[in-house]
């Protein structure tokens, strides 16, 4: 067995000397690692593949997975593992190399960087042989040994967390006990036992996040990983004997339709995992170490973003039909109360005859909505002092465009164009249609000098498309030239800001988040479960890069509007709607939350979130209560329950919420006191004995406190 330090974590290998199999296991640096005694300790390997060819995995694995195959057990073996130290970049990376004696070399790397609280997994697999061969399978990460501390096969003790998600109802969190999937060992240990899960297509948080949770109850610990992956990918949770395995990558042969080719002399390399493991915190904690991974790389995105500034986006006023003319109107009626960005969104394109979602893809600037040109309305905009931003579907096209018709830079599957729809799909990983594209959106950009840009996407692929040796593997060269586009952008318009949506949330995932400052946290733009699921998010994403629409109406009454704007205390503030109509005490409940959520920003930049309330059987029929308590800490240090003196706790109340108080726990250590409150109501709110009281005087109700230890 072999150990490195990884900051607070460890990681142990482990060799059978008789198979040549090599795993590994991820543990808090603080535990002491013991062997608990096993009766069946099956040895799993740190790297799964698959050669075309090669004998499939048996024990009634097949069209379940294709782990285990011949490849692994039988071919490849332990050679040499390396490690290599960069003081410059602060980086520890392990290597661990198998080959299987026919010019065939499998590497797997873990890569820590000082101070991170995550480490990285790929693996590389480099074809050093005389003829082709095909990967139908190769992981980003595999770990077993899960559980060394708990005797046998661990009963009752091990749980599986995962995030769903469905179009307006991203990131709910479900839990499933391992033997509730039947993930229990055999009697005889022979059969295999594996639930895969993911996704297949262009949409990668469409069913599920690329994202895994095992807790060990028994223990306190928390295994998790996330997937930074844009195309199909799936994950595994796997038994032979008493220990459970955990492994994922890109979606295999079976799973995702995908075969990789490689030549003599080539390599292919994986999407990234992040792995982390802790002792105690719960689900929130793990999660929030793996996120914490982008922190670095949104800190040193464009200076604006760092305070988080408030948005608007004209969609849910004009519904896709803006024009210079209403454009004059909103940014007049907006002027003073602390917007930043102004994002001119869908339609800005669109004829007199065609909706802005059938007639998008050609991008010529309408000149019945701007007869003047657009300079004039950026021009505008920037008068008023905000940045102006603009709406591209970039990657999809529509029916009435030209280009829906222009077949040869389309994605074609079985020779036909792929039509999903009313979408059809540019072909990314052409040279040439990048050029158009780049013509069409770099240089609208360039030409308008717009410093913002939302990225819209509004469907997926499936299972693949033509252009390469499988669907797949047509889908995942896609999938990488959509993000060398979006180099392609910050390289010819530097600084500027990116917005990632995709129908709201399906893109959700560390690649895509890592290229853009924010995303759109969900299209469920005027939906009561907005609070429920900006705070679910926290489990995926960073809080700053959540973009929460607050969209007022003039119908609104002065509760509802509170109840809106606090949910944008959740993440990043975007606001929308009637803002031509609404009266003085409307505007006043806005521009207050304005001024409590400019107060609150830097614990949204940088915090650690604790989600407290009822348990909800439906997100469209909310009953009971939530409370999201986001604790501040210093700029560039992991989030931590210590905290830096200042929190917030944002309430929402839905139906049957009743009016007995409810309370969280605060952090220990601090002498808290309430310095500020955003509600529309009087209301009992009070610290005692180290918990805040909330009273709530009725349902579909929010309230914010802001705290701040005076002592601290």
């Amino acid at each position: 067995m072999k150990i490195y330090d990884m900051g607070d974590m460890q990681c142990l290998y482990f060799q059978d000397e008789e198979t040549g199999l090599v795993d590994s296991l991820l543990l808090p640096a603080d535990m002491t690692f013991e062997m608990a005694e096993k009766e069946k300790p099956y040895m799993d390997s740190l790297i799964q593949l698959k050669l075309v060819g090669d004998t499939y995995t048996g024990s009634y694995a097949g069209g379940m997975t294709l782990r285990g195959s011949e490849t692994v057990t039988g071919r490849f073996r332990y050679a040499d593992q390396t490690v290599r130290v960069s003081e410059e970049e602060k980086t520890k990376e392990i290597i661990t190399l198998f080959t299987d004696g026919q010019g065939h070399e499998a590497e797997h790397h873990y890569i820590y960087r000082e101070g991170a609280k995550h480490v990285e997994s790929f693996s590389r697999f480099r074809n050093n042989g005389a003829v082709k061969v095909t990967l139908e399978l190769l992981s980003s990460f595999s770990m077993g040994k899960i559980t060394p501390f708990t005797e046998g096969d661990a009963a009752g003790t091990l749980l599986l967390h995962r995030l769903r998600s469905v179009w307006s109802m991203e990131g709910r969190l479900v839990t499933d006990r391992i033997e509730d999937l039947q993930l229990e060992p055999s009697w005889g240990g022979g059969a295999s036992r594996c639930e895969r899960f993911g996704q297949v297509g262009s949409m990668p948080v469409n069913k599920f996040f690329p994202y895994m949770v095992i807790e060990d109850t028994r223990n306190d610990l928390f295994w998790g990983a996330q997937l930074a992956h844009n195309g199909s990918w799936q994950m595994e949770a796997y038994r032979r004997g008493d220990y459970l395995a955990i492994s994922g990558g890109q979606a295999d042969r079976e799973f995702g339709h995908w075969m990789k080719d490689v030549a003599p002399g080539e390599t292919y390399e994986t999407p990234r995992a992040l792995l982390s493991v802790c002792h105690g915190g719960g689900v929130g904690r793990i999660s929030q170490r793996m996120t914490y991974a982008l922190e670095p790389i949104v800190e040193a995105g464009p200076e604006s973003e760092q305070d988080l500034p408030v948005i608007f986006n004209e969609y849910c006023t004009t519904w896709g039909v803006p024009s210079h003319e209403n454009i004059s109107k909103i940014v007049a009626a907006i002027a003073d109360i602390g917007v930043s960005y102004f994002v001119i969104d869908c339609g800005w394109y669109k004829d007199t005859e065609h909706e802005w979602w059938n007639s998008m893809g050609d991008y010529e600037v309408s000149r019945e909505l701007f007869p003047e040109g657009l300079q004039r309305t950026v021009d505008l905009i920037n008068s008023y002092g905000m940045k102006a931003g603009i709406w591209f579907e970039m990657e999809n096209v529509a029916p009435f465009s030209k280009a829906f018709q222009d077949e040869a830079h389309l994605l074609h599957r079985d020779g036909q164009v792929l039509t999903v729809g009313a979408r059809r799909f540019l072909n990314m990983a052409d040279p040439e249609t990048q050029d158009i594209l780049a013509h069409k959106v770099i240089d609208t950009l360039r030409d308008y000098h717009f410093e913002y840009m939302k990225i819209d996407y509004n469907e997926t692929i499936g299972i693949g498309c033509d252009g390469a040796e499988s669907l797949g593997e047509g889908l995942r060269k896609d999938r990488a030239a959509s993000i060398d586009f979006l180099h392609r952008i910050k390289r010819e318009v530097p600084g500027i800001i990116l917005e990632n949506c995709a129908s709201g949330g399906h893109r959700l995932e560390p690649l895509s988040m890592s290229e853009c400052s924010m995303a759109s946290f969900s299209d469920a733009h005027e939906c009561p479960e907005i609070p429920v699921i900006a705070a679910s998010l926290h489990y995926a994403i960073l809080p700053r890069q959540s973009q929460i629409w607050a969209v007022i109406r003039k119908s609104d009454t002065i509760k509802r509007i509170t109840y809106t704007i606090a949910a944008t205390f959740l993440g990043r503030m975007c606001l929308s709607g009637d803002v031509l109509d609404l009266s003085s005490e409307q505007w006043k409940a806005i521009t207050d939350g304005i001024a409590f959520y400019k107060q609150i920003r830097d614990i949204i930049r940088h915090g650690y979130s604790y989600l407290h309330g009822s348990k909800q059987v439906s997100w469209r029929h909310l009953t009971g209560w939530q409370c999201l308590l986001r604790v501040g800490v210093d700029a560039m240090t992991v989030a931590s329950p210590a905290g830096n003196g200042r929190a917030v706790a944002i309430f929402h109340t839905f139906a049957n919420a009743g009016t007995e108080p409810v309370c969280v726990e605060l952090p220990e250590g601090h002498t808290y006191q309430i310095d500020a409150v955003y509600s529309d109501h009087d209301s009992n709110i009070h610290i005692e004995d180290g918990k805040l009281y909330y009273t709530p005087t009725a349902d579909w109700q929010a309230a914010a406190v802001l705290m701040q230890d005076h002592d601290a």
